[in-house]
């Protein structure tokens, strides 16, 4: 029964955080599940032909990449098994200039923000300006309350986790606490911030009632 309470919850701070990010020009999407976000999603693109992707978990676990290979498209994963490294740049690269760029969110405020921190920047620079479209895929347990949550959340849940994942050597890799470290496979290098939809660049938010990504 107290799941029931918790979903209720997270319903409401969702419809708040897609309220808020249509006030601050975003095209926002509250759906049930990943298979309903898929249907709408895969409705957005089939104009497009070039798709960058930034190291999102959650458009991965989706299957975003793989349906759109299999419809022909051509997709810019720097992820991808088998890339040399020099591939994986001239990857990242090309995400700027592709049609479509893919990225999920490390945080998402009810207030309307949208909070990105990279390692290297592709993912901060390409969902800002280049692309003709992003597309933002995110779970609910990525929403917070407001934007001094989604930092604090950055730090204490999604730095860490991603760094282990990465298995990067990082203190916050062994402890799973941020120590605002300074050591050359640190991942929280740049922060950006989206407060209102960049001029140039359409942006769409897919918010997904799931627990997804990190």
């Amino acid at each position: 029964m107290g799941n029931n309470f918790k979903l209720w919850l997270r319903e409401k701070l969702a419809e708040k955080c897609v309220k808020n990010l249509k006030k601050h020009s975003f095209d926002a999407h509250f759906v049930q599940d990943s298979k309903e976000a898929l249907k709408l999603i895969m409705g957005m693109v089939s104009g497009y032909d070039t798709f960058g992707f930034g190291g999102s978990d959650t458009t991965r676990g989706l299957k975003i990449p793989d349906e759109l290979i299999k419809m022909g498209k051509t997709v810019y994963d720097h992820n991808q098994e088998g890339l040399s490294p020099e591939d994986s740049y001239d990857y990242r690269r090309k995400q700027f200039s592709s049609d479509c760029f893919f990225c999920s969110a490390n945080a998402i405020s009810a207030t309307g923000e949208i909070i990105n921190v990279d390692g290297v920047g592709n993912r901060t620079n390409a969902m800002c300006f280049g692309p003709k479209k992003v597309i933002i895929v995110a779970g609910t347990n990525k929403v917070t309350h407001d934007l001094e949550s989604a930092i604090k959340r950055i730090k204490e849940v999604t730095g860490p986790m991603r760094a282990k994942s990465l298995g990067m050597d990082t203190p916050c890799a062994k402890t799973g606490i941020c120590d605002d470290c300074n050591v050359p496979m640190r991942i929280c290098n740049i922060t950006a911030i989206l407060h209102r939809k960049p001029m140039m660049t359409d942006i769409s938010v897919v918010l997904i009632n799931e627990e997804l990504g990190y």
